[in-house]
């Protein structure tokens, strides 16, 4: 494992000897640009491991994405290299569909401790959730980035990351499969405490959410990757682009259907891609991530 090849595969170029917030702010934002987060592996028949190194040669040599578990273990260890102070934690990803969050930790984030201040570093989230840059941990306090207007709200030593959405305009509105979301204004996105974490609390977790049948990444093929100004995601067939503040607070967002023979081409144009396996796309969840 070599931090030079991790900065050549995000296309960092920017300096790395001091650790300082615009060091670290830098190389998550080249990070969320390069790496998909995607949960393909399980679409194609393959498993996805819980281990450093396999991780590692996976993003870093395969040019492939991951999930919350491969990504943030993997800018743990980035950020630890470069003499970061940073600790695993573990949150409960809210279901607006049950309007609750699980019962244990199905997700891993980062606290990074810097200048006697604390932050969220979480590059695995993906979609039009992902943040962009490292959040400071205050409670109460909107914080804006491109995406929207995140905040945490701290209650009796529990955290919870809240998002606050900007209208739609959908250029082709029959492809929408959910009205409800027009409606919201906020959005739940987890909870968390400040327990450190062992990334062996995560094995059952990251064995569970690529087997049960009812986990959301059983049920859904998902690669989504930030862009420069908005995101871009494949989600079973269909392809959704999306443009952070188009205009008037509203983002704009583009849905096509592809079909079999597009998606080959679409994983390796718009997400830099290659598979080594046969993959079969899956939407049967009924689960907005917009």
């Amino acid at each position: 494992m070599d931090i030079k090849e991790y900065f050549a595969r995000i296309s960092y170029q920017g300096s790395h000897d001091k650790p300082d917030l615009a060091t670290m702010s830098d190389i998550f934002q080249h990070h969320i640009q390069a790496v998909p987060f995607e949960n393909l592996s399980i679409h194609c028949g393959e498993s996805i491991e819980l281990d450093l190194e396999a991780t590692y040669n996976k993003i870093v040599r395969k040019n492939r994405g991951g999930w919350c578990m491969e990504n943030n273990y993997l800018l743990s260890w980035v950020l630890k290299t470069l003499g970061y102070n940073v600790t695993l934690l573990g949150a409960k990803v809210y279901v607006p569909e049950l309007d609750a969050y699980p019962d244990e930790i199905d997700h891993l984030l980062l606290q990074v401790e810097l200048d006697g201040k604390s932050y969220i570093v979480d590059g695995g989230f993906g979609m039009a959730y992902q943040l962009w840059q490292p959040m400071e941990l205050i409670s109460g306090m909107d914080q804006p980035q491109t995406p929207g207007v995140f905040h945490f709200q701290e209650e009796s030593g529990t955290w919870y990351l809240e998002k606050v959405k900007r209208k739609q305009w959908v250029l082709n509105q029959s492809t929408l499969t959910s009205q409800n979301v027009e409606n919201e204004v906020c959005r739940r996105i987890y909870l968390f405490t400040l327990q450190p974490r062992d990334i062996e609390e995560f094995r059952g977790c990251n064995a569970h959410l690529q087997t049960a049948p009812d986990s959301l990444f059983v049920t859904k093929s998902i690669c989504s990757l930030q862009t420069a100004d908005g995101i871009r995601a494949l989600v079973g067939w269909k392809l959704t682009e999306m443009k952070y503040n188009y205009r008037d607070n509203m983002d704009l967002v583009e849905i096509r259907t592809l079909t079999d023979e597009e998606i080959e081409k679409t994983l390796k144009e718009k997400f830099n891609i290659t598979l080594d396996k046969k993959f079969v796309p899956v939407n049967t969840s009924r689960l907005s991530l917009f």
